[in-house]
């Protein structure tokens, strides 16, 4: 009888670099749909929000009513010692007491925000929507000491993968920025800026590397300014946050390295710098509305310390 042989089979076994091949193709950037960068003044954003939240001292209540859904009054008191500038290495401190009454309007094309304040001082900011693409934002500050009241303009464009800025100030300050997507997670940027009062000039450079884990900045400027900054996303609720500010015409050097923890009714935030101050800002939530406000500081270089409580009532 004879013998029945199978066919060979003709399975076919894919290349090994196929898969590799996909990954490749699936990867591929397509620079034609890169995103649109933040503001070249905002690529430090996530490290200042951890590394250099509103420290004070004393006690400190704030108190905020809406009366319709765009208006709003705030109320702010503020007591606690002030620092005066003294030429020794002593911390010179007098008891002060502040009021400050301002009012809002919060609109989704235009944001405008006043405050008058018990020493003279009246500061407004403004910020609005001419377009889709274009904004204007202005902010400016009055007071009755010779050569302190400023003001400032900033028009804001939008493209699609790229931002530009244009400002301009009192003293004949005049800027000009531009950001620009070159991957999907790496931007670079450049600014210009001409300060006619001091006849000083200048030119920058920046760079950003985000992910849905980390971010990190560099700046560098002609002024003499090094600006380093790196945030880790550990997970959810928790982040960690370093900076390093260089100066190579002065050669001031300062690190800091902080963290930044999200609980389930409060954010707590804290940082340890190379001058030796240690600092913790804790916000918590008690109720709808009600938030408590601890602020600490201790400078060991200074031997100063600073602690501060509050209250901020209204959302």
């Amino acid at each position: 009888m004879a013998t029945l042989v199978p066919p060979p089979s003709t399975t076919t076994v894919p290349p090994a670099n196929s898969n590799s091949a996909a990954a490749a193709e699936s990867e591929k950037i397509d620079y034609m749909k890169l995103p649109c960068p933040i503001p070249y003044e905002e690529i430090h954003r996530e490290a200042l929000m951890s590394l250099k939240p509103e420290l004070f001292e004393g006690m400190r209540f704030d108190f905020t009513k809406g009366l319709n859904q765009k208006f709003s009054l705030s109320h702010s008191v503020l007591m606690g010692p002030t620092e005066l500038p003294t030429q020794s290495a002593d911390v010179v401190k007098i008891p002060t007491a502040h009021y400050e009454f301002g009012a809002n309007f919060l609109d989704p094309q235009m944001m405008l925000v006043g405050r008058v304040m018990t020493d003279g001082r009246v500061n407004a900011r403004v910020k609005c929507d001419l377009s889709e693409n274009l904004s204007l934002k202005a902010n400016g500050q009055l007071t009755g000491e010779p050569h302190m009241s400023h003001g400032m303009a900033n028009f804001d464009y939008k493209g699609k993968d790229y931002r530009t800025q244009f400002q301009f100030g009192n003293g004949a300050l005049l800027g000009a920025s531009y950001i620009q997507s070159v991957t999907p997670h790496f931007s670079l940027g450049g600014e210009v800026f001409w300060a006619g009062q001091h006849r000083k000039s200048g030119i920058g450079y920046a760079a950003r590397y985000n992910t849905d884990k980390m971010v990190a900045a560099g700046q560098v400027a002609s002024t003499g300014m090094v600006a380093l900054s790196y945030v880790q996303k550990i997970s959810e609720k928790v982040s960690l946050a370093s900076d390093f500010m260089y100066n190579y015409l002065s050669r001031d050097v300062t690190a800091s390295f902080g963290y930044d923890y999200f609980l389930r009714q409060c954010r707590l935030r804290g940082k340890i710098d190379s001058n030796g101050c240690v600092s913790a800002f804790l916000e918590e939530r008690l109720n709808m509305g009600l938030n408590f406000i601890l602020s600490a500081e201790v400078d060991h270089k200074k031997k100063d310390y600073k602690f501060g409580f509050g209250l901020t009532v209204g959302e």
